[in-house]
C-alpha cells in the first residue's frame, strides 16, 4: 500500500485532485471541469472525480485498482462544492466510502479548504465570492459555524452575478437620467458590444444571453472603483458589508469574539479588491472582534484540501510550505474528460 494521500477540491466550474506523501511533496496534481453534485447528481459527480484520481494516479505511477482493491491512499480530504447543508455532507460522505480509495475521509464543504489554506492555526473564519458567496468558521475546539447558503432564497448576495446585475442596473439608471453617470455605462456596453448598457440590458431581457454571463462584468467594476467611479465603489462597499455580516454572525454563533480571530477572504472577487476594501471589511468586524485580523488567500483551494489531508495524517506542519510552492496553478495537469 502507497502511503500517499488524496486532497480533493471539487468546485461548481472546476475539481483539482493531488496525491501527495507525508513529507508534503506532490506526486501529482491533475485539474479537470467542475464536480458539484447540484449540477452533476451525486454518482455524476463521483464518476468525475473518480476518473481525476485515476489520472492522478497514473502520473504518480500509483495503480488505481487491484484484484478489486481500489484503495489508493490512506487518507482522504474532500472539500466539495453542494455540499451546503448537513444532509448533503452527510450522502457525500456516503458516497466518497462507497468509492474504496480512503478507508479514513473528511468531507466538507469546499469553503472550509480555504479556511485551511489561510489559517493556519487550522480555525477561525472564512468568506469565498466568487460566482456565489459563503462563510464557515471553525473555533478552536472545532464548533463549526455555516449557512446555507443558497442564493436569493437564503438572503445572499455578493457573489458574481450580483455585482454584476448591480453594475449593469446602475449603468441602465445613469444612461436615463435616474442616477450619475459611471463609467460602468460604456465599460458594459463595450463588453457585450452593444450600443449601450439598455441593449445589454434588453438583449438579456430576451434571453439573448444567460444570466450568468453578468459574472464577467466583475473585473470591469472593480478596474472603475480603482479609477474612482462612485458607482463602483458603491456596489464594492455593498459587497464588503455583507462580506462582515458574514464575518460577524459566524463569530458570534462560534462565540469567539474575544479572541484574534483568523479572517480569510478568498476567491476570484477577494483577490481582485484593492486594500481599500479589505480594509473596510476588517474595520467592520473589529467592532464586533476588536482583535479579528482579516487576510487574503491567494492559494487556490486545492492547498487547503492538502493540507487537510496532512493533518489527519498527523504529519509535521514543517510540510506547509512545500504544500504551498507545489500546487500553483502552473504546476496542475488539465485533463480532459
Amino acid at each position: 500500500m502507497t502511503t500517499a494521500l488524496l486532497a480533493v477540491d471539487g468546485g461548481n466550474s472546476k475539481t483539482d485532485v493531488a496525491l501527495l506523501d507525508i513529507r508534503g511533496s506532490v506526486l501529482a496534481a491533475v485539474r479537470g471541469p467542475g464536480s458539484s453534485p447540484h449540477y452533476l447528481g451525486l454518482e455524476g459527480s463521483m464518476q468525475l472525480v473518480d476518473a481525476l484520481i485515476a489520472s492522478a494516479c497514473d502520473d504518480a505511477d500509483i495503480r488505481s485498482e487491484t484484484e478489486g482493491n481500489r484503495q489508493i491512499a490512506e487518507f482522504g480530504a474532500w472539500f466539495m462544492a453542494g455540499a451546503d447543508l448537513p444532509s448533503e455532507e452527510r450522502a457525500l460522505h456516503r458516497a466518497i466510502d462507497r468509492l474504496g480509495r480512503t478507508p479514513r475521509n473528511s468531507v466538507a464543504n469546499d469553503t472550509f479548504a480555504i479556511l485551511r489554506a489561510g489559517a493556519d492555526e487550522g480555525w477561525g473564519v472564512a468568506v469565498v465570492v466568487g460566482a456565489g458567496i459563503n462563510c464557515v468558521g471553525r473555533s478552536p475546539d472545532g464548533r463549526r459555524a455555516r449557512f446555507p447558503a443558497l442564493g436569493d432564497i437564503t438572503g445572499d448576495w455578493g457573489g458574481g452575478t450580483d455585482i454584476g446585475m448591480a453594475a449593469l442596473g446602475v449603468a441602465v439608471r445613469a444612461e436615463d437620467g435616474r442616477t450619475r453617470p459611471t463609467r460602468l455605462c460604456r465599460d458594459i456596453a463595450d463588453h457585450f458590444q452593444r450600443r449601450r448598457a439598455t441593449d445589454v440590458a434588453i438583449a438579456l431581457h430576451q434571453d439573448q444571453f444567460h444570466e450568468k454571463r453578468l459574472r464577467e462584468l466583475c473585473p470591469l467594476v472593480v478596474a472603475a472603483a480603482e479609477a474612482d467611479d462612485d458607482a463602483a465603489i458603491a456596489i464594492l462597499n455593498r459587497q464588503a458589508d455583507e462580506v462582515v455580516s458574514f464575518v460577524v454572525a459566524a463569530i458570534r454563533r462560534l462565540r469567539i469574539a474575544r479572541l484574534a480571530v483568523p479572517v480569510v477572504l478568498g476567491g476570484s472577487i477577494m483577490t481582485a479588491l484593492a486594500p481599500r476594501f479589505v480594509t473596510r471589511i476588517e474595520v467592520g468586524v473589529q467592532q464586533v472582534a476588536r482583535t479579528a485580523r482579516c487576510g487574503v488567500c491567494y492559494d487556490r483551494p486545492i492547498v487547503g484540501a492538502a493540507l487537510a489531508a496532512l493533518d489527519l495524517a498527523g504529519a509535521d506542519r514543517s510540510a506547509i510550505p512545500q504544500v504551498r510552492l507545489l500546487l500553483k496553478d502552473d504546476r496542475i495537469r488539465a485533463v480532459k474528460l
